[in-house]
């Protein structure tokens, strides 16, 4: 009896838990509305438009190597559909516009202050970013930003996620 009763408190957070919390989505799901996180900053439309879901912060390094590919991406697609929105999980907002003054972009930035996006997609590297499709799927996943590779990945997924109709 003594076994059941602390099983089952147990089991409870092991099982139940998790899945209330809302937490970790991932490939294949619907990305939640942007705006219920309470976002600092201005959210884009996102609704019939590719996202790509830049999660960063400005003590991350290859970040720093990402905006100026991430400007180049916006430049060459957004005519096209493409809408990037880069989250900053900086706790201290000065650190975030010190970074944002330093990389001259002209996409959308916003930061989740309260960390519960970050939380929500269960970010284990920075930079993380989704690729969405127009109706709202995330498609793809990176971990991390590794130069060439990444941007070559970035470009044939927006190309593929821009020529499907919804």
């Amino acid at each position: 009896m003594m076994c059941r009763k602390i099983f089952l408190p147990i089991a409870l957070v092991i099982f139940v838990l998790p899945s209330l919390s809302g937490a970790d989505f991932k490939k294949g799901d619907k990305l939640p509305d942007l705006a219920s996180f309470k976002l600092e900053g201005p959210l884009p439309k996102v609704e019939g438009q590719v996202v790509l879901l830049d999660f960063w912060a400005s003590w991350c390094d290859p970040c720093k190597a990402s905006f100026p590919e991430m400007e180049k991406l916006h430049k060459a697609f957004a005519a096209r559909g493409l809408t990037i929105v880069a989250v900053s999980v900086d706790e201290k907002q000065e650190n975030m516009q010190r970074f944002v003054k330093s990389t001259n972009v002209s996409f959308p930035i916003v930061r989740d202050a309260q960390q519960k996006l970050v939380a929500s997609a269960d970010v284990k590297a920075m930079p993380t970013s989704f690729m969405i499709d127009r109706a709202g799927k995330i498609r793809f996943v990176h971990a991390g930003f590794h130069g060439d590779q990444t941007i070559k990945e970035y470009r044939q997924e927006i190309e593929q996620l821009l020529s499907e109709k919804n």
